[in-house]
């Protein structure tokens, strides 16, 4: 996984609660387990009027051309509810987004995020829609940069930047670009340290395993 460290870029407001992963990509567009092939079905009831015939829909967000090459996403309440779909966060990586912002996720949703190196930000609604107001005055120029090493949101050169949370563990497997094996791995040393003290207090567990 690329370690994700900063990132600026184009953001798209879409700001409405509870988008399900059936909404992120539809059971129909997805074709195969593969993790490539999925941009096109990436919102696809919104995204198109007709989505056999691929016809856009030129009211969504996604679909206008300052929100070109959007890369962040403002979002609402308990995004990503609804089934275990990992092929939503697949979607939105390959469409290009490295940054969701909410009020809240889905857990699932969360997790598989995290497993994937797309960053998940929860964010007061007020403050989602302050940038989502700023970013929508001038797309192309009001972009968000994020900094994982500081927590930090940029937004207006002429403020200081903001501060946000993110769990610790989240944010050193994100930093490193690990997964949960990754993670474990750099406690190995612990691991087999534990082990043999485990050992000698209840060898009968280890019974066989040598």
């Amino acid at each position: 996984m690329t370690p994700f460290i900063q990132h600026t870029g184009i953001t798209a407001p879409l700001v409405r609660d509870n988008i399900n992963t059936d909404t992120i990509i539809p059971s129909r567009e997805m074709r195969s387990v593969s993790r490539s092939g999925l941009s096109e079905g990436l919102f696809a009831p919104w995204r198109y009027d007709d989505p056999n015939a691929r016809t856009l829909n030129s009211a969504f967000v996604l679909n206008e051309a300052g929100f070109s090459g959007a890369s962040i996403l403002l979002t609402g309440a308990n995004f990503g509810c609804g089934s275990s779909r990992e092929h939503a966060v697949w979607a939105l990586l390959e469409s290009g987004f490295r940054v969701i912002m909410a009020t809240s996720f889905a857990t699932i949703f969360r997790n598989n995020a995290l497993r994937n190196g797309l960053l998940t930000i929860e964010l007061h609604p007020d403050r989602i829609e302050r940038l989502a107001e700023w970013v929508s005055r001038d797309p192309q120029a009001h972009t968000l940069g994020v900094d994982l090493e500081a927590c930090t949101i940029r937004h207006d050169p002429h403020c200081d930047a903001e501060t946000f949370s993110v769990d610790p563990n989240a944010r050193d497997m994100l930093l490193q670009g690990l997964d949960e094996i990754g993670l474990t791995e750099q406690s190995s040393d612990e691991i087999t340290a534990f082990e043999k003290r485990d050992q000698k207090r209840r060898p009968w567990v280890y019974l066989g395993t040598d």
